[in-house]
Protein backbone atom coordinates (compact mmCIF):
# COMPACT_ATOMS: atom_id res chain seq x y z
CA UNK A 1 0.00 0.00 0.00
CA UNK A 2 1.24 3.61 -0.72
CA UNK A 3 1.48 5.79 2.80
CA UNK A 4 3.41 9.14 3.89
CA UNK A 5 5.70 7.93 5.87
CA UNK A 6 8.25 10.28 8.62
CA UNK A 7 11.92 9.14 9.29
CA UNK A 8 13.06 11.47 11.49
CA UNK A 9 11.17 14.53 12.83
CA UNK A 10 11.96 17.76 10.78
CA UNK A 11 12.21 15.75 7.22
CA UNK A 12 9.70 15.74 4.70
CA UNK A 13 7.41 12.92 5.06
CA UNK A 14 8.00 10.23 2.25
CA UNK A 15 6.09 8.09 -0.10
CA UNK A 16 6.72 4.65 0.94
CA UNK A 17 5.49 1.12 -0.05
CA UNK A 18 4.37 -0.39 2.98
CA UNK A 19 2.52 -3.85 3.81
CA UNK A 20 -0.74 -3.53 4.63
CA UNK A 21 -1.44 -4.00 8.71
CA UNK A 22 -3.12 -6.70 10.04
CA UNK A 23 -5.63 -6.50 12.12
CA UNK A 24 -5.00 -7.77 16.57
CA UNK A 25 -8.28 -9.36 17.97
CA UNK A 26 -9.69 -5.91 18.61
CA UNK A 27 -8.78 -4.01 15.91
CA UNK A 28 -10.21 -3.29 12.36
CA UNK A 29 -8.67 -3.05 8.96
CA UNK A 30 -9.50 0.35 7.23
CA UNK A 31 -9.71 1.14 3.76
CA UNK A 32 -9.26 5.04 4.30
CA UNK A 33 -10.52 7.24 1.67
CA UNK A 34 -9.92 10.60 3.49
CA UNK A 35 -7.58 11.89 6.26
CA UNK A 36 -7.44 15.12 8.14
CA UNK A 37 -4.28 17.23 8.09
CA UNK A 38 -4.32 18.50 11.57
CA UNK A 39 -1.69 21.17 13.07
CA UNK A 40 -0.49 18.17 15.45
CA UNK A 41 0.34 16.25 12.62
CA UNK A 42 2.59 19.39 11.78
CA UNK A 43 4.21 19.37 15.87
CA UNK A 44 4.77 15.83 15.29
CA UNK A 45 6.66 16.24 11.68
CA UNK A 46 8.12 19.36 12.48
CA UNK A 47 9.89 17.72 16.30
CA UNK A 48 8.50 19.84 18.69
CA UNK A 49 6.24 16.58 20.18
CA UNK A 50 9.19 14.25 21.38
CA UNK A 51 9.75 10.67 20.83
CA UNK A 52 7.25 9.67 18.18
CA UNK A 53 7.71 5.54 16.64
CA UNK A 54 9.44 5.74 13.91
CA UNK A 55 9.34 5.01 11.28
CA UNK A 56 6.02 6.68 11.50
CA UNK A 57 2.90 7.17 8.88
CA UNK A 58 0.82 10.84 10.93
CA UNK A 59 -2.45 11.28 10.59
CA UNK A 60 -5.56 11.01 13.25
CA UNK A 61 -8.40 12.55 11.32
CA UNK A 62 -9.33 8.87 9.38
CA UNK A 63 -12.09 8.55 7.40
CA UNK A 64 -12.78 4.98 6.13
CA UNK A 65 -14.61 1.69 5.49
CA UNK A 66 -13.95 -1.68 7.25
CA UNK A 67 -12.29 -4.16 5.23
CA UNK A 68 -11.70 -6.68 7.65
CA UNK A 69 -12.85 -7.20 11.50
CA UNK A 70 -10.19 -9.05 14.31
CA UNK A 71 -12.08 -12.16 15.89
CA UNK A 72 -13.05 -10.43 19.07
CA UNK A 73 -14.27 -6.97 17.08
CA UNK A 74 -18.27 -7.15 18.33
CA UNK A 75 -18.98 -3.15 17.23
CA UNK A 76 -18.20 -3.11 13.42
CA UNK A 77 -18.40 -5.44 10.26
CA UNK A 78 -17.26 -4.83 6.87
CA UNK A 79 -18.48 -2.37 4.83
CA UNK A 80 -19.14 0.28 8.03
CA UNK A 81 -17.95 3.71 7.95
CA UNK A 82 -16.08 4.80 11.01
CA UNK A 83 -13.77 6.93 12.08
CA UNK A 84 -10.66 7.21 13.95
CA UNK A 85 -9.47 9.97 16.54
CA UNK A 86 -6.16 10.75 18.18
CA UNK A 87 -6.65 8.74 21.36
CA UNK A 88 -6.27 5.06 19.86
CA UNK A 89 -6.23 3.13 23.10
CA UNK A 90 -5.89 3.77 27.45
CA UNK A 91 -4.84 0.95 30.07
CA UNK A 92 -8.36 1.44 32.06
CA UNK A 93 -6.35 0.44 35.23
CA UNK A 94 -4.01 3.62 35.98
CA UNK A 95 -4.67 6.34 38.59
CA UNK A 96 -6.00 8.13 35.70
CA UNK A 97 -8.38 5.81 33.75
CA UNK A 98 -10.09 4.96 37.21
CA UNK A 99 -10.96 8.34 38.34
CA UNK A 100 -12.60 8.34 34.53
CA UNK A 101 -10.45 10.46 33.01
CA UNK A 102 -8.63 8.33 30.34
CA UNK A 103 -7.48 11.04 28.29
CA UNK A 104 -4.84 11.92 30.89
CA UNK A 105 -4.03 8.03 30.92
CA UNK A 106 -0.52 7.53 32.33
CA UNK A 107 -0.29 4.84 28.83
CA UNK A 108 -2.14 6.26 26.34
CA UNK A 109 -1.40 5.84 22.73
CA UNK A 110 -1.99 7.99 20.15
CA UNK A 111 -2.73 7.68 16.50
CA UNK A 112 -0.15 9.20 14.18
CA UNK A 113 1.78 9.38 17.11
CA UNK A 114 2.38 5.85 19.50
CA UNK A 115 0.51 4.56 16.49
CA UNK A 116 0.42 4.66 12.46
CA UNK A 117 -2.16 6.39 11.64
CA UNK A 118 -4.01 7.70 8.43
CA UNK A 119 -1.76 9.23 5.76
CA UNK A 120 -1.80 5.39 4.08
CA UNK A 121 -4.13 3.34 1.81
CA UNK A 122 -4.98 1.14 4.93
CA UNK A 123 -4.57 1.15 8.63
CA UNK A 124 -6.04 -0.60 11.60
CA UNK A 125 -7.95 0.93 14.69
CA UNK A 126 -9.06 -0.62 18.26
CA UNK A 127 -12.55 -0.86 17.49
CA UNK A 128 -13.45 0.95 20.93
CA UNK A 129 -11.84 4.01 19.81
CA UNK A 130 -13.22 4.33 16.37
CA UNK A 131 -16.81 6.62 16.38
CA UNK A 132 -19.16 6.41 13.82
CA UNK A 133 -19.92 8.59 11.07
CA UNK A 134 -22.95 10.55 10.78
CA UNK A 135 -24.42 9.84 7.64
CA UNK A 136 -25.17 13.57 6.35
CA UNK A 137 -21.41 14.01 6.40
CA UNK A 138 -19.65 13.00 3.26
CA UNK A 139 -15.81 11.72 4.14
CA UNK A 140 -14.25 15.10 3.42
CA UNK A 141 -16.65 16.96 5.42
CA UNK A 142 -16.55 14.57 8.46
CA UNK A 143 -12.46 14.34 8.97
CA UNK A 144 -11.90 17.58 10.55
CA UNK A 145 -14.79 16.81 13.03
CA UNK A 146 -12.52 13.77 14.58
CA UNK A 147 -9.86 16.38 16.36
CA UNK A 148 -10.48 19.72 15.65
CA UNK A 149 -13.89 19.47 16.04
CA UNK A 150 -13.38 17.09 19.00
CA UNK A 151 -11.10 19.05 20.76
CA UNK A 152 -12.63 22.43 19.96
CA UNK A 153 -15.96 20.56 21.64
CA UNK A 154 -13.57 19.72 24.60
CA UNK A 155 -12.10 23.11 24.67
CA UNK A 156 -15.59 24.75 24.53
CA UNK A 157 -17.22 22.58 27.87
CA UNK A 158 -14.32 24.11 29.65
CA UNK A 159 -15.78 27.62 29.33
CA UNK A 160 -19.10 26.89 30.82
CA UNK A 161 -21.82 29.04 29.93
CA UNK A 162 -19.68 32.27 29.15
CA UNK A 163 -21.94 34.30 26.58
CA UNK A 164 -18.73 36.60 25.60
CA UNK A 165 -16.16 33.70 23.79
CA UNK A 166 -13.09 35.12 22.23
CA UNK A 167 -11.39 32.35 20.03
CA UNK A 168 -7.89 33.32 19.03
CA UNK A 169 -6.48 31.52 15.66
CA UNK A 170 -9.19 30.86 13.04
CA UNK A 171 -8.21 27.65 11.76
CA UNK A 172 -9.80 24.67 11.63
CA UNK A 173 -10.82 23.69 15.31
CA UNK A 174 -12.60 27.69 16.19
CA UNK A 175 -14.10 27.46 12.24
CA UNK A 176 -16.04 24.36 13.92
CA UNK A 177 -16.18 25.91 17.32
CA UNK A 178 -17.63 29.04 16.29
CA UNK A 179 -20.83 27.60 14.74
CA UNK A 180 -21.49 25.24 17.71
CA UNK A 181 -21.25 27.96 20.20
CA UNK A 182 -23.31 30.39 17.70
CA UNK A 183 -26.31 27.12 18.28
CA UNK A 184 -25.69 27.55 21.80
CA UNK A 185 -26.34 31.52 21.62
CA UNK A 186 -23.34 32.43 22.35
CA UNK A 187 -21.30 35.59 20.73
CA UNK A 188 -18.57 34.98 18.69
CA UNK A 189 -15.20 37.44 18.98
CA UNK A 190 -12.79 35.72 16.59
CA UNK A 191 -8.81 37.08 16.59
CA UNK A 192 -6.44 35.89 13.64
CA UNK A 193 -2.73 36.76 12.84
CA UNK A 194 -2.64 40.84 11.39
CA UNK A 195 -3.82 41.28 8.74
CA UNK A 196 -5.15 38.20 7.63
CA UNK A 197 -8.31 40.07 6.23
CA UNK A 198 -9.77 36.86 4.84
CA UNK A 199 -9.88 34.96 7.61
CA UNK A 200 -11.92 37.91 9.88
CA UNK A 201 -14.44 37.91 6.69
CA UNK A 202 -14.52 33.95 6.92
CA UNK A 203 -15.44 34.31 10.75
CA UNK A 204 -17.86 36.72 10.52
CA UNK A 205 -19.64 34.83 7.14
CA UNK A 206 -19.72 31.88 10.13
CA UNK A 207 -21.78 34.24 12.67
CA UNK A 208 -18.71 35.91 14.82
CA UNK A 209 -20.36 39.39 15.85
CA UNK A 210 -16.60 40.81 16.07
CA UNK A 211 -12.97 39.41 14.16
CA UNK A 212 -10.13 41.61 14.66
CA UNK A 213 -6.08 40.77 14.87
CA UNK A 214 -5.08 39.27 17.99
CA UNK A 215 -3.38 42.54 18.81
CA UNK A 216 -6.19 43.96 19.08
CA UNK A 217 -8.60 44.62 22.18
CA UNK A 218 -12.20 43.05 21.53
CA UNK A 219 -15.21 46.08 22.19
CA UNK A 220 -16.38 44.50 25.26
CA UNK A 221 -14.41 42.47 27.68
CA UNK A 222 -14.95 38.24 27.57
CA UNK A 223 -16.07 36.13 29.66
CA UNK A 224 -14.04 33.09 28.09
CA UNK A 225 -10.84 32.69 25.10
CA UNK A 226 -9.92 29.82 23.48
CA UNK A 227 -6.74 29.36 22.33
CA UNK A 228 -5.96 27.30 19.29
CA UNK A 229 -3.07 29.62 18.14
CA UNK A 230 0.10 27.51 19.32
CA UNK A 231 1.33 31.21 20.69
CA UNK A 232 2.40 31.51 24.01
CA UNK A 233 2.23 35.10 24.14
CA UNK A 234 -1.64 35.15 23.27
CA UNK A 235 -2.05 34.05 26.70
CA UNK A 236 -1.26 37.33 28.65
CA UNK A 237 -3.24 39.06 25.78
CA UNK A 238 -5.97 36.88 26.47
CA UNK A 239 -6.28 37.18 30.06
CA UNK A 240 -5.78 41.13 29.76
CA UNK A 241 -9.45 40.59 27.70
CA UNK A 242 -11.66 38.07 29.96
CA UNK A 243 -13.64 39.57 33.04
CA UNK A 244 -12.65 38.64 36.47
CA UNK A 245 -13.86 35.31 37.10
CA UNK A 246 -13.37 34.48 33.34
CA UNK A 247 -11.19 31.90 31.61
CA UNK A 248 -8.93 30.97 29.31
CA UNK A 249 -8.54 27.57 27.80
CA UNK A 250 -5.30 26.36 25.72
CA UNK A 251 -6.51 23.97 23.31
CA UNK A 252 -3.29 22.92 22.05
CA UNK A 253 -1.14 20.47 22.07
CA UNK A 254 1.99 22.44 21.94
CA UNK A 255 2.59 26.12 22.28
CA UNK A 256 5.69 28.29 22.42
CA UNK A 257 6.65 29.92 25.96
CA UNK A 258 4.52 31.51 27.87
CA UNK A 259 6.12 35.00 28.30
CA UNK A 260 6.25 36.55 31.75
CA UNK A 261 3.16 39.04 33.13
CA UNK A 262 2.06 41.01 36.23
CA UNK A 263 0.19 39.33 38.29
CA UNK A 264 -2.70 41.81 37.77
CA UNK A 265 -3.67 40.23 34.79
CA UNK A 266 -4.40 36.68 36.14
CA UNK A 267 -5.78 38.45 39.83
CA UNK A 268 -9.61 38.48 40.09
CA UNK A 269 -10.13 34.49 39.93
CA UNK A 270 -9.64 34.57 36.50
CA UNK A 271 -8.46 31.08 35.18
CA UNK A 272 -5.58 29.40 32.93
CA UNK A 273 -6.12 25.63 32.00
CA UNK A 274 -5.00 23.72 29.19
CA UNK A 275 -7.14 20.80 27.14
CA UNK A 276 -5.70 17.53 26.66
CA UNK A 277 -6.53 15.24 24.52
CA UNK A 278 -10.37 13.66 24.24
CA UNK A 279 -12.45 10.93 25.90
CA UNK A 280 -14.74 8.91 23.67
CA UNK A 281 -17.26 10.96 25.76
CA UNK A 282 -16.49 13.61 23.23
CA UNK A 283 -16.79 11.91 20.28
CA UNK A 284 -20.10 10.47 21.44
CA UNK A 285 -21.20 13.74 22.45
CA UNK A 286 -19.99 15.69 19.82
CA UNK A 287 -20.94 13.79 16.74
CA UNK A 288 -24.55 13.38 18.33
CA UNK A 289 -24.66 17.26 18.36
CA UNK A 290 -22.65 18.64 14.90
CA UNK A 291 -25.68 17.42 12.68
CA UNK A 292 -28.05 19.27 14.63
CA UNK A 293 -26.36 22.56 14.44
CA UNK A 294 -25.44 21.68 11.37
CA UNK A 295 -21.83 22.40 11.85
CA UNK A 296 -20.25 22.86 8.31
CA UNK A 297 -16.70 22.69 7.53
CA UNK A 298 -14.95 24.23 5.30
CA UNK A 299 -11.97 21.76 3.59
CA UNK A 300 -9.70 22.30 1.15
CA UNK A 301 -8.55 18.65 -0.77
CA UNK A 302 -4.74 17.45 -1.24
CA UNK A 303 -3.73 14.26 -2.99
CA UNK A 304 -1.87 11.42 -0.41
CA UNK A 305 1.30 12.82 -2.25
CA UNK A 306 0.60 15.97 -1.64
CA UNK A 307 0.74 15.61 2.12
CA UNK A 308 3.97 17.92 2.10
CA UNK A 309 2.52 20.40 0.67
CA UNK A 310 -0.08 20.31 2.70
CA UNK A 311 1.28 20.48 6.00
CA UNK A 312 3.43 23.68 4.57
CA UNK A 313 0.42 25.41 3.66
CA UNK A 314 -0.94 24.61 7.44
CA UNK A 315 2.52 26.08 8.74
CA UNK A 316 2.02 28.73 6.74
CA UNK A 317 -1.33 30.25 7.69
CA UNK A 318 -2.67 29.41 4.09
CA UNK A 319 -5.37 26.93 4.86
CA UNK A 320 -8.98 28.29 5.09
CA UNK A 321 -10.78 25.83 7.30
CA UNK A 322 -9.21 22.76 7.62
CA UNK A 323 -7.03 20.74 4.56
CA UNK A 324 -7.37 17.16 3.98
CA UNK A 325 -6.17 14.16 2.06
CA UNK A 326 -7.93 12.00 -0.28
CA UNK A 327 -7.04 8.72 -1.15
CA UNK A 328 -7.35 7.31 -5.04
CA UNK A 329 -10.60 5.87 -5.90
CA UNK A 330 -12.64 7.91 -3.24
CA UNK A 331 -15.81 10.45 -4.96
CA UNK A 332 -16.52 13.52 -3.24
CA UNK A 333 -20.23 11.59 -2.55
CA UNK A 334 -19.49 8.27 -1.59
CA UNK A 335 -21.63 7.49 1.87
CA UNK A 336 -21.70 4.77 3.70
CA UNK A 337 -24.66 4.35 6.50
CA UNK A 338 -22.79 3.09 9.58
CA UNK A 339 -24.69 0.09 11.68
CA UNK A 340 -24.18 1.95 14.92
CA UNK A 341 -24.47 5.29 15.73
CA UNK A 342 -22.32 5.46 19.69
CA UNK A 343 -18.96 5.23 19.74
Amino acid sequence: MRAMQLDQPGQPLRLADAAVPEPGPHEVLLRVTVCGVCRTDLHVVDGELPHPKLPLVPGHEIVGTVERVGPEVERWRSGDRIGVPWLGWTCGECAQCRAGRENLCERARFTGYDLDGGYAEYTVADERYCFAIPESYRDEQAAPLLCAGLIGYRSLRMTDDGERLGLYGFGAAAHIVAQVAVYQGRRVFAFTRPGDDEAQRFARDLGAVWAGSSREEPPELLDAAILFAPVGALVPAALGAVRKGGVVVCAGIHMSDIPSFPYSLLWGERVVRSVANLERRDGEEFLTLAPRVPVRTTTESHPLEAANEALAALREGRVQGAAVLRLAGTGPDRRTAPRSSSA
